[in-house]
């Protein structure tokens, strides 16, 4: 209200350092004079990060490690309120942002501020809440981490989360090439036919249903997309053009005609 009505602000994003009884005002003057300069480290965290992408980004801050993150983020110490009891990792429950990090902050601590800040995005848009997908929450996050790695563009995302939805629902293996490679580590190019016979609980050509936890970091439009797929009936999805737009068929015949399509047009 303070901030509203003497038209202060905009202030710079960052640490600040207060005491817990300072005045309104004093406090308004605290964030007027900025961060501390130096005592701070910019840590960005595009969507669609793997745990381990997230902990070779950590391991770049001075005083911090790509394997020690790595441990303490699968070790179980830091949870988040949407991780089954029986699920360690963290995989796909560090929420992306860019993000200022002290330069006394622990891996613990970094990791707290990462999934507090997913946990709170999911309770704003209600991930708790029974959705028409009928997944669990954590089951929800994990289609969310299909939609996210799968979606170019925010307008598929929804159809991107029917076809998961419809093949869930149908009984089909989902066929998804972006969790072959969370199984093989990362991919360069489209996975092989050799990559697509792996065995793996995440091959999703070889294993029917979901992967047994998300295969990267979420956003909240991939949650939505996954609480509300679209009703409509399609089975099948390939790029249709360079912007990253897709094509969706509820055919075969119709899916096969438009791969070639895309082949033809060097987007495969």
């Amino acid at each position: 209200i303070y901030v509203s009505v003497t038209r202060a602000g905009p202030f710079d994003p960052g640490h600040y350092k207060m005491r817990e009884t300072l005045g309104v005002r004093d406090a308004v003057n605290v964030l007027k004079s900025g961060p501390a300069k130096g005592a701070e480290f910019q840590l960005t965290l595009p969507p669609g990060l793997t745990l381990a992408e997230v902990a070779e980004r950590v391991g770049t801050l001075r005083g911090h490690s790509r394997d020690a993150f790595l441990q303490v983020a699968q070790s179980g110490v830091v949870r988040s309120k949407y991780q089954p009891a029986d699920v360690t990792s963290l995989e796909g429950l560090l929420y992306p942002d860019t993000y200022f990090v002290s330069k006394d902050e622990t891996d613990e601590q970094i990791l707290t501020r990462l999934v507090s800040t997913f946990d709170q995005k999911a309770d704003q848009i209600g991930l708790a809440a029974p959705n028409a997908a009928g997944l669990s929450p954590y089951q929800t996050v994990v289609a969310a981490s299909l939609v996210e790695r799968e979606a170019k563009l925010d307008e598929d995302r929804p159809l991107i989360s029917a076809v998961i939805h419809n093949r869930l629902a149908a009984g089909m293996l989902l066929q998804i090439d972006a969790t072959v490679c969370f199984a093989k580590g990362g991919c360069t190019e489209s996975p092989t036919a050799a990559d697509l016979a792996i065995d793996s609980p995440y091959n999703t050509y070889k294993v029917a249903g979901l992967p047994p936890t998300p295969i990267s970091s979420v956003t909240v439009k991939s949650l939505q997309a996954a609480q509300n797929p679209s009703p409509e009936s399609y089975l099948f999805y390939v790029l249709s053009d360079k912007n990253g737009k897709h094509k969706f068929a509820t055919t075969e015949g119709d899916h096969e005609r438009f791969v070639e399509e895309a082949r033809q047009k060097g987007l495969l």
